[in-house]
């Protein structure tokens, strides 16, 4: 497919477990190795040409629009949540008139990635099958994540198929905060509250949720205490391309 060019980029969360910091100031401000949570996400969206980033605030949300007046590429579009918190997908559904008609980029404003060879955006746009998917997301493994300690999110077929884990499995596939979609999975979608992961549940039950491993390393910083190992893998990502 064609890269999509427009994205949508989800920075409207209250980062409760990142407090005291986020006491002052919202999560996607926050620096890890000198830049602010969602420039890392920005730049990857610039790197790949994207032209448009819809952007929703809710928490000290003139504190991200003062930042976000100050980029250029892509160009921004801030989606204003201050009255009512819509969560992941009822920030999407607000949007949706900025986003267009065709698949876009979804990501998290508090997650990041670095690269491998190829950028992880320009996989994903390889990887999409309109015909099969609905929604495709970029998947890490524990081995390639910092900060994550879990169980898993998806089992994942042979064919990059998704589906939800049993009580008591475990997987390696994490979703890594990064996904496309196609805007027809929100039609006739009431405004209001809801989550991306009851569309995840719809595309699951349609057989069109697909996963695509990433090449690279998936950092999230959850709490302060993360922050120190996400750099630390920064630093050694980058001595390992300059050796």
């Amino acid at each position: 497919m064609m890269r999509p060019r427009t994205a949508m980029v989800l920075a409207a969360g209250l980062g409760k477990r990142m407090a005291p910091i986020t006491n002052t100031m919202p999560k996607p401000l926050i620096k890890v190795a000198g830049k602010p949570l969602i420039d890392w996400g920005l730049a990857a969206l610039q790197a790949v040409n994207v032209e448009r980033a819809v952007v929703n605030v809710h928490y000290l949300a003139d504190q991200l629009d003062a930042h976000l007046a100050g980029r250029a590429s892509p160009s921004i579009v801030v989606s204003d949540e201050r009255q009512e918190l819509l969560d992941s997908a009822g920030g999407i559904v607000k949007a949706l008139p900025q986003l267009g008609t065709e698949p876009f980029y979804v990501i998290n404003a508090d997650t990041f990635w670095i690269d491998g060879q190829t950028p992880n955006l320009v996989l994903l746009a390889e990887g999409w099958d309109d015909a099969r998917m609905d929604i495709l997301l970029m998947l890490a493994t524990k081995e390639q994540s910092t900060g994550y300690d879990g169980r898993g999110d998806f089992a994942i077929s042979p064919e990059g198929r998704l589906r939800r884990l049993a009580p008591g499995e475990t997987s390696p596939h994490i979703y890594a905060g990064a996904a496309i979609v196609h805007p027809r999975i929100f039609a006739n979608a009431p405004a209001g509250k809801a989550s991306l992961n009851s569309y995840f549940d719809t595309a699951i039950a349609s057989d069109r949720l697909y996963g695509l491993h990433m090449d690279g390393l998936w950092l999230t910083v959850g709490t302060p205490g993360a922050i120190g190992e996400a750099e630390a893998a920064i630093a050694r990502a980058e001595q390992r391309l300059h050796v």
